[in-house]
């Protein structure tokens, strides 16, 4: 079966949340919350997607994060990226001479159209698809800001 991991699973639901609030900075609690997941977790996942230039983090009391581009410009493919690396379903399909047996395998060549597809399905969905099909975020108002900065 093929199917992301659990971690970039989440990275998805972290990066929807933070779409769905695009004038805000949202603290890491705030995104936890909303996610509902642990804040550990959280934590370490904006760590990464905020390495691979997805989001932007801001210091001190207001302090946070939002997405360093807009929801239409971040594709599926790059959140996956940010958190597995290239995306390929066998080595050979992530990038040449990667197998010892490429040379003399005779399927290698299906295997990069199979990824090739998979690759190009994840690249034209934007993150602004997936928060179409996510539930309505309630508004963080004054009362989040406070809670926020508490």
């Amino acid at each position: 079966m093929l199917r992301v991991s659990r971690l970039t699973d989440y990275a998805t639901v972290v990066m929807t949340c933070i779409a769905a609030h695009p004038a805000d900075v949202l603290s890491t609690a705030q995104i936890a919350d909303e996610a509902r997941l642990e804040l550990p977790t959280v934590s370490k996942l904006l760590k990464l997607l905020g390495h691979a230039g997805l989001v932007d983090s801001f210091r001190g009391v207001n302090g946070g994060y939002r997405l360093a581009r807009p929801a239409e410009a971040i594709s599926l493919a790059d959140i996956v990226e940010a958190m597995e690396g290239p995306i390929g379903l066998t080595e050979c399909s992530m990038a040449h001479g990667q197998c010892d047996r490429q040379s003399q395998c005779g399927v290698s060549g299906s295997w990069q159209s199979v990824s090739g597809a998979i690759g190009g399905v994840l690249r034209g969905m934007t993150l602004a698809q997936m928060l179409a099909g996510r539930p309505a975020a309630p508004a963080i108002g004054a009362a989040g800001a406070a809670q926020a900065n508490a």
